[in-house]
């Protein structure tokens, strides 16, 4: 007798203790729940502000064309459990960045020119994979960006993102870099390898671009690369105004074209740049800028011709000093560029360098005017500007016009006046181009040019191009 009821304690036992374990699992799951919405409120919070900064305030103006790439997915923070066990499964899942892959390429048919470049103007090395950018300097088929994006909220305070550019079997960190989130007062700080603030179409990567290549003013300032990079740190502020006004400063390590690496402590260049606008009625909006760039040389290496025709070898230290000026039309009806919109964009610049030039003769065995190294003050000031219009006449249709023209300008070359040639010429260059998108994920693109940014030389240009984006992508700034 005793030994059934022993048997019915142990089950209503039993039962207690599993409904017991339910209850508790059940708010378990509940906290969970209230822990995920809360932290979904904020984290769109979050994502909101994150969004308005990027498109450079809650006034900057609102008229943007569909972006190449497509629109990022954000995910969500980690949760945070009510168990050390739940909470540590959750940290191990929880990093999940936004990835995405861009391949771009394009067909080429242009003139057969040795050592491609600009006349007047001093060719830049280093940031350059190796041997420029391959669709600048390569005929026929090629592949001239690869670039893998990884990106994703750090916490609540810190977002942070790393591109790499990949070229024939050679990877490029072209920027890895840490912005903040919750400073605020309109207040935003980035950290390590980015592209500069300075100008309109310096901060924009090569998929970006409206036509195949850079203006030949991108080229002139930062080379073939067509962009200033920095090593450093960017403090930015958005003023609270009824219009957009944004400040910028920048202070990096200055080691590509029109600097070198000096290898010291601090900084050896430094950039500052405003931006100024606002909306015209509901289809209009604009923005203009000012910037100045200044970074420093040693034993800059360029070459040259001397007066006996041999090829010389100039070595130049000193300053770069380069203010820039740009300005941004967009037209959509009623602000939505989904089916029709224009844009008007131009930049200008003017670089001067102050410094010395060493002077050697590359051919060390017909060596002639240069002959042992001749040394002498630097002295040059050199302008620039192109303006381009791009409409979107059907949600899928594009074409373009650019024109562009620079200015070798004063070039002094001290007592090197009288070893090297001296080339005074303004480049010019007219594009059209015509693309197609199935998609923000597609584009292709046909784009004629007839380029005369070499004296002497009139070169037809035809690129057909193509620009393919997979994965998560964030939109792009107005």
């Amino acid at each position: 007798m005793h030994k059934p009821f022993a048997v019915a304690a142990l089950l209503a036992a039993s039962c207690g203790a599993q409904a017991a374990s339910d209850a508790d699992l059940a708010a378990i799951r509940a906290q969970i729940d209230d822990m995920k919405k809360t932290y979904e409120q904020r984290i769109a919070s979050l994502e909101k502000k994150l969004a308005e900064a990027e498109a450079q305030g809650k006034s900057a103006p609102r008229v943007a064309p569909a972006a190449t790439a497509p629109v990022a997915v954000q995910t969500a923070a980690p949760v945070a459990a009510s168990t050390a066990s739940v909470a540590s499964a959750t940290r191990a899942s929880g990093f999940n960045p936004e990835v995405s892959l861009i391949l771009q390429g394009q067909y080429k048919n242009m003139k057969n020119v040795a050592e491609r470049g600009i006349t007047g103007f001093v060719p830049a090395g280093g940031h350059d994979h190796g041997n420029g950018i391959e669709g600048i300097s390569k005929r026929g088929f090629s592949i001239d960006h690869t670039e893998l994006v990884l990106a994703a909220n750090i916490d609540p305070y810190w977002r942070g993102q790393a591109i790499l550019a990949m070229l024939d079997g050679e990877v490029e960190v072209e920027e890895a870099w840490f912005q903040s989130l919750g400073i605020g007062a309109g207040i935003g700080l980035r950290g390590g390898r980015f592209r500069s603030g300075i100008g309109y179409l310096n901060e924009q990567h090569p998929h970006m671009w409206d036509f195949a290549d850079a203006p030949l003013m991108y080229r002139a300032m930062f080379g073939d690369h067509a962009s200033f990079i920095q090593d450093g740190v960017q403090l930015k502020w958005v003023a609270p105004t009824p219009f957009f006004l944004e400040f910028g400063a920048e202070a990096g390590r200055g080691h590509t074209f029109p600097g070198t690496d000096l290898n010291k402590n601090g900084s050896g260049a430094a950039a500052m740049f405003a931006h100024l606008g606002s909306d015209v009625g509901i289809s209009n909006s604009w923005r203009a800028g000012v910037s100045y760039l200044t970074t420093k040389a040693k034993e800059r290496e360029a070459h040259f011709e001397d007066t006996a025709g041999v090829e010389a070898l100039g070595k130049y230290s000193g300053n770069s000093a380069t203010w820039l000026a740009d300005f941004v039309w967009k037209w959509a009806p009623n602000g939505n560029p989904k089916y029709q919109n224009f844009k008007l964009q131009g930049e200008y610049f003017n670089r001067q360098e102050k410094g010395d030039l060493l002077c050697e003769d590359a051919d060390t065995l017909n060596p002639t005017t240069c002959t042992g190294g001749v040394g002498s003050a630097y002295r040059t000031r050199q302008s620039g500007w192109y303006a381009q219009g791009v409409y979107q006449f059907t949600p899928n249709w594009r074409a373009g016009l650019r024109y562009e023209q620079l200015d070798s300008g004063t070039r002094d070359f001290g007592a090197n006046n009288a070893n090297l040639v001296v080339d005074s010429y303004k480049p010019k260059k007219a594009t059209a181009m015509v693309d197609y998108s199935w998609s923000e994920f597609s584009r292709v693109r046909l784009q004629f040019a007839q380029d005369k940014s070499m004296f002497g030389i009139t070169d037809n240009q035809v690129t057909l191009q193509y620009i393919m984006s997979l994965g998560a992508h964030g939109a792009h700034k107005f």
